[in-house]
């Protein structure tokens, strides 16, 4: 555990060469000058929000270097958190290709770090989780972690404003290793929809690795939400440490 960190917004090129603000959270050079691996965490639908930035602190503690591209900064530069996901949600959510350019200057902004040892991770929450799946179809990356993504598979419900859908067709390029952490009692995604995925990965011969918690339901991480649930989120933690651990190591 490390215990000097250093934490601040900064700017990082996305998507069409635009900037975009990002949070910024590594151990101190000073005191740890590295080399370490990197992780892009791509937040939750709630936004570019305080959690967020807790959990991407915890992981500097552990001894990475953390960025969190605000994906609703150019929706809401500025704006509060919630206001700013009010706004993304009402435009349909992040569009994909953008998601990628936003998450690829994040992995570059890493690599590019004197500290760096080369390896990047991407984790997510939520609609997070889709993404980091999505970016890990898409980008060099070194490892994956999707905590309960809906829609990798199936399309939001009618009615929904949310302009996503799945990512099937894209499965078959995963180009790093896949953690999933899921709740049993969840609705998207859903148990089927988690073993849907599950086979469509096992037939395209991608390392993953799925684990789903009874008694949990979506967002069982967020400490801040009713939705959490202290075992399954202690548990899941320890799966990630190990899994990052495994292949952002020197």
């Amino acid at each position: 555990m490390i215990d000097a960190l250093c934490a601040a917004s900064i700017r990082i090129t996305g998507a069409d060469s635009q900037e975009i603000e990002a949070y910024f959270a590594h151990p101190d050079a000073d005191v740890e000058p590295g080399p370490r691996g990197g992780i892009v965490m791509i937040h939750h639908m709630p936004g570019f929000d305080a959690w967020t930035k807790e959990v991407a602190r915890r992981f500097a503690t552990h001894g990475y270097n953390v960025v969190v591209p605000n994906l609703y900064w150019r929706e809401a530069p500025g704006a509060e958190p919630d206001d700013a996901a009010a706004v993304a949600r009402a435009g349909g959510g992040v569009p994909d290709a953008r998601l990628i350019g936003d998450v690829g200057g994040a992995i570059d902004y890493l690599r590019a770090l004197p500290s760096s040892n080369g390896k990047v991770g991407v984790i997510g929450h939520c609609s997070g989780g889709r993404q980091s799946v999505l970016a890990a179809c898409n980008l060099p990356l070194d490892a994956a972690v999707d905590c309960y993504g809906a829609f990798v598979v199936g399309t939001p419900p009618a009615g929904s404003p949310m302009k996503v859908g799945g990512i099937e067709d894209q499965l078959g390029n995963l180009g790093c290793p896949l953690l999933g952490l899921f709740g049993e009692d969840d609705q998207y995604p859903s148990p089927d929809q988690v073993a849907e995925l599950d086979r469509l990965l096992t037939g395209h011969g991608k390392e993953h690795e799925f684990h789903s918690y009874p008694g949990a339901g979506h967002a069982f991480f967020a400490t801040d939400r009713t939705a959490y649930r202290v075992e399954a989120a202690l548990d899941g933690y320890a799966k990630i440490d190990a899994f990052f651990a495994q292949h952002l190591a020197n």
